[in-house]
């Protein structure tokens, strides 16, 4: 069975992203498998898996911004800042029209700092915040810089809307219902979530659980993307058959062409062989995948 690529899982809702590479990890058959970009259990959608020697590509996905379909309800806060909370706040939101909440998403696009929620993975003093939250210890996380690069109201339907929302790495969707509801006066949480896009991945790429477990194993590679889709969006450099078993051994490349910076490798066939950085005319390579009779 082949299981060296990447897997665009649709994660389905009240399952951690762990449940779901587990789920997928024994489908294939394969010990080595990752994910990039954690959703939470009651968050669904693109969940881009590794399998096999495309887990040492992972790295390169990590930094993706990512697009969400994002309920927020209006009238309470939660101290999960999501429906799985207890409220904490509670305000009128009858008098917040569409216009308002219009106007207020401008301050919320662009650069800014943003306090992650207090039940999230981040560690402080080497504990995740969520495990201080649940023993009842009062920890403000330190704020982060975001950034929401574009962010649009598309539906209406009081007391909830619909937020389309494109971010970079680390911005919680959570936080920012949060963030907005005390911005309109009424106090706001997150009452559901959807990842359509990490990177160039989309859901329409997407394959879910229940379609792998019915499928045979004939069927299995054709849902899989090859190692090199991690790293399509890097600059490609051929190598001749010579330079291959070069970069396979760690050994420094000279290559004026190259621009400074990550470059995927690839062979005469258009296999990536790994990823190497860019300086000054030479290429170090970072990550080596082995030969695909050997992975």
């Amino acid at each position: 069975m082949t299981s060296n690529g990447l897997l665009v899982l649709d994660k389905p809702l009240g399952m951690s992203s762990r449940q779901a590479l587990d789920r997928v990890r024994r489908r294939y058959r394969t010990r080595k498998a990752g994910f990039a970009g954690t959703l939470d259990p009651l968050a669904s959608g693109v969940l881009v898996c590794a399998l096999g020697v495309a887990t040492r590509l992972l790295t390169y996905l990590e930094g993706d911004a990512k697009r969400y379909r994002a309920i927020v309800e209006l009238g309470r806060e939660t101290d999960t800042d999501d429906a799985e909370g207890r409220t904490v706040a509670q305000g009128d939101w009858h008098a917040v029209g569409r216009a308002q909440v219009d106007a207020a998403l401008v301050a919320f696009r662009g650069p800014l700092r943003q306090r992650p929620p207090a039940y999230s993975a981040i560690s402080i003093g080497g504990q995740r915040l969520y495990a201080l939250a649940r023993r009842g210890e009062a920890v403000v996380a330190p704020e982060r810089e975001v950034t929401i690069y574009a962010l649009d109201l598309t539906d209406w339907r009081p007391p909830k809307f619909v937020l389309d929302v494109r971010c970079s790495k680390g911005t919680y969707i959570r936080a920012l219902a949060r963030d907005l509801g005390r911005t309109l006066g009424c106090y706001a949480y997150l009452a559901g979530l959807r990842r359509t896009a990490s990177g160039a991945f989309t859901l329409d790429q997407a394959t879910t659980l229940e379609q792998l477990e019915a499928a045979g194993d004939d069927r299995l590679a054709t849902y899989l993307l090859p190692p090199r889709a991690a790293v399509a969006h890097l600059p490609a450099v051929a190598l001749e058959s010579d330079e291959v078993d070069r970069v396979r051994s760690g050994q420094r490349l000279r290559r004026s062409e190259a621009g400074d910076g990550p470059v995927a490798l690839v062979d005469c066939d258009g296999i990536v062989v790994g990823v190497g950085r860019s300086v000054a005319g030479t290429i170090q390579p970072e990550k080596v995948l082995p030969p695909p009779d050997q992975a």
